[in-house]
């Protein structure tokens, strides 16, 4: 048992090691096998329906990449113009809610601490936009520099849809061949072990998908009929980010009541400030109360905390491919460790019971 745990702990050592050093040549590859894992079940099913399997991963990858170059066309421009724009305006917004803050809050600090504590406010507010500008700037380079140093744009897109094809044209025959290097014995810990992680994965990313795919259009719409500038895009960064618990509608809410405020509050419109902090209220009450507990329910098994920290961590460490990578080995060790600790509950180790000796009758 020593000697396999010293092996199974070097092999995975090794593939870190890899994969870190080579994190800027492996997006392509490993986008294009989350892609085929994330459309077999597809593939399977117009199996079923009589397709080959040839034929119905032609037809699933047409599909996609029509799609994708589709949205390329239609959300990019619109997202690029809307977000040029965000960003010509901040300086301006910047400068309007510090004044309507000290406006509104500087006669209470006044009175309470003097002059010097306004001065303060002023000037502490403008150091944090910038902080949280030069932070989110850094992320941004970060996660370029580390997915895309050695692998362009170009080579991603191309790339990626080859890695997919083939992936997903010998996905079953694959999963058929690890299957038969497991020691049989060991095999239905394994089947199942790789069961509940399939099933962890696939029930977060793709319901964690539809749920930013509609969180993104309601907070979209809703701020849009509210009246909110850029409230398209802040909608649509809403919903990219609720992947991540909590971030995505603490953030839209934060640059929309921002954003309300430098709009309405110098003309006293209580009103549209009100819509705008109700379309946040109404959205994550349907996530939490509806939209969540139907796509993606709770047999998923990842906490929100271990969650975060995943996606943070790998991140940082890898770039994008670490985004991609941070679910499936989340899932992957919680169901390891939930197993772990069933073992451990059943073991003579935990009821405390001494072990049986077989005593030789030989001797």
């Amino acid at each position: 048992m020593r000697s396999r745990a010293i092996i199974g702990l070097s092999i995975l050592a090794v593939l870190i090691f890899l994969l870190y050093e080579l994190r800027e040549v492996m997006l392509p590859f490993v986008a294009g096998l989350a892609l085929a894992y994330l459309l077999d079940p597809l593939a399977d099913r117009l199996e079923r329906l009589g397709l080959g399997r040839l034929a119905a991963t032609l037809l699933i990858l047409a599909g996609f990449v029509v799609g994708f170059v589709l949205l390329l066309i239609i959300v990019v421009p619109l997202a690029a113009g809307q977000i040029a724009s965000l960003v010509n305006a901040l300086p301006t917004m910047v400068g309007k809610l510090q004044s309507i803050l000290v406006e509104r809050a500087g006669p209470l600090l006044q009175r309470v601490g003097g002059t010097e504590v306004v001065s303060e406010l002023q000037s502490s507010v403008g150091t944090l936009v910038g902080q949280g500008g030069t932070w989110f700037l850094a992320f941004l380079k970060s996660l370029w520099t580390g997915s895309q140093a050695l692998v362009s744009i170009a080579s991603l897109l191309v790339v990626t849809p080859v890695v997919a094809f083939y992936v997903l044209h010998d996905w079953d025959r694959m999963i058929a061949t690890l299957d038969s290097w497991v020691p049989p014995r060991h095999r239905p810990t394994a089947r199942r072990l790789a069961g509940e992680i399939d099933g962890a994965v696939t029930g977060f990313v793709r319901g964690q998908s539809l749920v930013c795919l509609i969180l993104g259009s309601f907070y979209a719409v809703g701020l849009f009929l509210v009246g909110l500038n850029f409230g398209v895009l802040i909608g649509m960064i809403s919903g990219l980010l609720t992947f991540i618990p909590y971030v995505g509608t603490l953030t839209g809410f934060m640059l929309s009541v921002g954003v309300a405020l430098v709009q309405w509050w110098p003309s006293g419109d209580w009103l549209h400030i009100g819509l705008t902090i109700g379309v946040f209220l109404v959205g994550q009450f349907l996530e939490g109360n509806v939209i969540s507990p139907k796509l993606v329910g709770d047999s998923v098994g990842l906490h929100p905390v271990w969650l975060m920290f995943a996606l943070l961590a790998f991140g940082s460490l890898f770039g994008f491919l670490g985004l991609l990578l941070a679910v499936p080995v989340a899932a992957s060790i919680g169901v390891v460790v939930r197993f772990g600790i069933e073992r451990y509950l059943e073991s003579r180790l935990y009821r405390g019971e001494e072990p049986v000796l077989i005593m030789d009758r030989d001797k």
